[in-house]
């Protein structure tokens, strides 16, 4: 992998600035030619710390396969304030990461809004992608799941206040949503007309997960216009789908996509 980077500290996290005072932090496994390369988008308020992200880190290793994650800005090591950050960044940032960092093929692998993040870089660099798998996918999730959630009052109250600090379940302290949030999200919806991607997909989600509704997957695989999207409904899985049979289903995904890269 080509990078342009701040060096690398003593954990092997290197930086990628963006702009004069931003910038993501990512580590990236070299490997062979002979597979295109694995990049791993997380969700929403996750890191590359996490149980998927490491297990892929581990089966690209035994592979000698190309491996990438990375922090959106907002998001773990990278620089930035979580309230300054709306879904056109992430995208950025995900794209600077195809641009700046990864070389060749590569298959995009998105958890939750990370596969919508995925979506949108592969829109962007469809000749940079060899394939998509998304995990839960939480396509559009800014205005087709949090915003009708919030309900009347507290959309009136986010709207008024420009922020607004919700429950969850993943963290105790709740999450801080933003107006700039919802708002440039709207400019980067997908899921309202035909998305236009030949890459082969592969849609994993649990029909447990309290979070994203399974069904969201099928809408997503409706929209698709490519002819190999795959859909795997894990009737007992959640949301996270980091158990260990979950993650068996993630390396197989990852393992079909895995062609010979074009010349």
């Amino acid at each position: 992998m080509g990078s342009e980077s701040g060096g690398v500290r003593a954990d092997g996290v290197q930086s990628l600035a963006r702009g004069p005072t931003a910038s993501i932090a990512y580590r990236c496994r070299e490997g062979g030619t002979d597979l295109p390369g694995v990049m791993f988008l997380g969700g929403f308020r996750s890191d590359m710390t996490g149980t998927k992200a490491g297990s892929l880190d581990r089966f690209c290793a035994a592979r000698d396969q190309r491996y990438l994650r990375f922090d959106y800005q907002g998001h773990g090591a990278s620089s930035t304030a979580f309230e300054a950050c709306t879904i056109g960044l992430w995208r950025d940032d995900a794209l600077a990461m195809l641009d700046q960092v990864a070389y060749g093929p590569q298959i995009l692998v998105g958890s939750s809004m990370g596969a919508w993040i995925a979506l949108l870089a592969a829109l962007a660099r469809p000749a940079r992608v060899a394939g998509l798998v998304c995990i839960a996918g939480a396509v559009d999730f800014t205005e087709a799941l949090l915003w009708p959630r919030l309900g009347v009052e507290r959309q009136a109250a986010l709207m008024a206040e420009g922020a607004l600090r919700i429950p969850s379940a993943y963290d105790p302290e709740g999450y801080v949503i933003t107006r700039a949030l919802i708002e440039e999200g709207r400019s980067h919806l997908l899921l309202g007309s035909a998305i236009d991607l030949a890459a082969p997909v592969r849609l994993l989600h649990g029909m447990a997960d309290p979070d994203v509704p399974w069904q969201h997957s099928l809408r997503l695989a409706a929209a698709l216009t490519g002819g190999d999207v795959v859909v795997t409904l894990v009737k007992d899985g959640d949301h996270r789908l980091s158990r260990p049979q979950d993650l068996a289903r993630l390396d197989a995904a990852i393992e079909e996509l895995s062609v010979s890269p074009r010349p």
